[in-house]
C-alpha cells in the first residue's frame, strides 16, 4: 500500500445480487449527474442533515463494497472512498475548493466512482469479505483516523477478500491535499503509478 500521509494536513426490495440495482440508482441520480457534467460550471454540493457536503455526482450506493468495485471496473473507472465527519473544516475545503475546480471534478468524475462514508456513521456497509459493519466500525477496521481520508482500491475485485483489510488498498490520502496535489493523487491511482513508486516520487516527477 502507498499513501500520501506525509503530504497532507493532519437496500432495496430487490435481491441483493440483482443485476438491475445499479441501473435503478443510475436512473434515480441521472438528472443530477447530467447537470454536474455539463460545461465548465460545477454544481454546488448540498449540505445534508448529517452535516456532510454531498456532491451530486458521488456514487449512489447500496453500500456493498465488492459490488461497487465491480460496477466501477465495468465502467472503466476506479473506486475511491471518501471518509468525512460533521464539522470537519478540511472536508468542507475539499468540497468548496478542490471539487469546485471544474478540471479536477471532471477528471475524477470521468475516472472514478467516489463513495462517501461517515467516520462515525451508523449505516451498514458490506465489506469485500462480506462482513457487514456500521460505517464507524468499518472505519476502525481500516484504521481511518483523519478526515478527509481517501482510500483507493485495485482496478478489479479478484482476490481482494482474501487480503488483510488495509492491504486491500493501493493508496491512501489521509488529510487535506491542496488542489494541484489532490489532482495528482487521483492521477497517481488512475495511471497505476503506485506499481512503480511512491506518491512522493510521482509528485516530484509531475508537480
Amino acid at each position: 500500500m502507498t499513501d500520501a500521509q506525509d503530504l497532507t494536513t493532519p437496500k432495496s426490495m430487490m435481491s441483493p445480487r440483482a443485476p438491475t440495482r445499479r441501473g435503478f440508482l443510475a436512473l434515480a441520480s441521472g438528472a443530477a449527474a447530467f447537470a454536474a457534467g455539463r460545461g465548465s460550471a460545477v454544481a454546488e454540493p448540498a449540505l445534508g442533515e448529517d452535516g456532510l457536503y454531498h456532491e451530486p455526482w458521488f456514487l449512489q450506493s447500496f453500500l456493498d463494497l465488492r459490488e461497487d468495485l465491480e460496477s466501477a471496473a465495468a465502467a472503466g473507472k476506479r473506486l475511491a472512498i471518501m471518509w468525512e465527519l460533521r464539522g470537519c473544516p478540511y472536508c468542507r475545503e475539499t468540497h468548496l475548493v478542490n471539487f469546485a475546480d471544474a478540471g479536477i471534478s471532471k477528471y475524477i468524475r470521468d475516472n472514478f466512482e467516489v463513495l462517501q462514508l461517515n467516520l462515525v456513521g451508523s449505516r451498514k456497509v458490506t465489506d469485500f469479505d462480506r462482513q457487514e459493519l456500521s460505517e464507524k466500525d468499518l472505519a476502525q477496521k481500516y484504521g481511518i483516523r483523519f478526515t478527509p481520508t481517501f482510500q483507493f482500491f485495485p482496478p478489479s475485485a479478484g482476490g481482494i477478500e482474501a487480503k488483510e483489510a488495509m492491504a486491500r488498498e493501493v493508496a491512501r490520502a489521509p488529510g487535506y491535499l491542496k488542489p494541484p496535489h489532490f489532482l495528482l493523487m487521483f492521477r497517481f491511482v488512475r495511471e497505476q503509478a503506485y506499481e512503480r513508486g511512491s506518491f512522493r516520487d510521482f509528485l516530484a516527477a509531475n508537480g
